[in-house]
């Protein structure tokens, strides 16, 4: 076993007993929770190790950086999430790789994704990214949508051939009245799910929780946690 796969191998268990802790002390169970490494910034080769580790869950946050690294990786049986903010002008690559897109907030990127998804003969999972830091403009400060904009995006989403509404996503808020309150951010947001899935009953995928809160998220009850530097380490640089 080479260096980096000893690392990997070893982070990836701290991290499996992280959630299977969290699950244990939520009264869940540990396959309720799906681990989703987010593996920006590093290579193709880290990507090709993890999946060997039994990681089948990657995502992204830049297509220029996803495109050539899911390329290289597509003899891989892995499940790729988009979980950056999303240019129109990008749509059409990243539908080629990416399975699921989390970072759904507007209705113009709604329809871009449906028409991209179409023509690539291809049916793309979405989840509609929660801000609850919105400001009067209904935006939040890392992109998402106001929880008012939460039914306006479902419909037309369950509307639109070649896209799929999976569920909401959310990033805890730096600013705002959930500011340093993951717990209950989190709380809110499957609240929002409760709501959603009375007229969307199939889209009941929550993915909330990172390296720092993923206990949080899996006690108020995400589905999906989406955890990078703990897997993989901080970057030199990076900070």
């Amino acid at each position: 076993m080479t260096d980096r796969k000893a690392q990997l191998a070893a982070n990836l268990a701290k991290v499996e007993r992280r959630i299977a802790e969290a699950c244990a002390a939520a009264g869940r169970e540990r396959e309720e929770v799906t681990l989703i490494v987010v593996t920006k910034t590093y290579p193709a080769s880290d990507v090709r190790i993890l999946s060997e580790l039994g990681v089948r869950h990657v995502a992204e946050n830049k297509d220029q950086d996803a495109a050539p690294k899911a390329a290289e990786c597509s003899d891989l049986p892995l499940v790729w999430h988009f979980v950056g903010q999303l240019q129109t002008n990008k749509v059409r690559s990243v539908v080629r790789y990416a399975d699921l897109v989390q970072s759904v907030d507007r209705s113009r990127l709604v329809t871009a994704l449906s028409k991209e998804a179409v023509r690539a003969g291809r049916e793309v999972g979405c989840l509609i990214q929660v801000a609850l830091d919105a400001d009067d403009s209904g935006r939040g400060a890392r992109g998402g949508v106001g929880p008012d904009g939460i039914e306006e995006l479902a419909d037309l989403l369950a509307a639109s051939p070649g896209v799929r509404l999976d569920g909401l996503m959310t990033v805890a808020p730096l600013t705002g009245e959930y500011a340093g309150r993951r717990r209950e951010a989190f709380g809110r947001l499957m609240d929002l799910s409760t709501d959603l899935r009375r007229a969307h009953p199939a889209a009941n995928m929550v993915s909330a929780g990172m390296s720092a809160d993923l206990e949080e998220a899996v006690a108020a009850g995400a589905t999906h946690v989406r955890v990078g530097t703990a897997v993989l380490g901080v970057r030199p640089g990076l900070g």
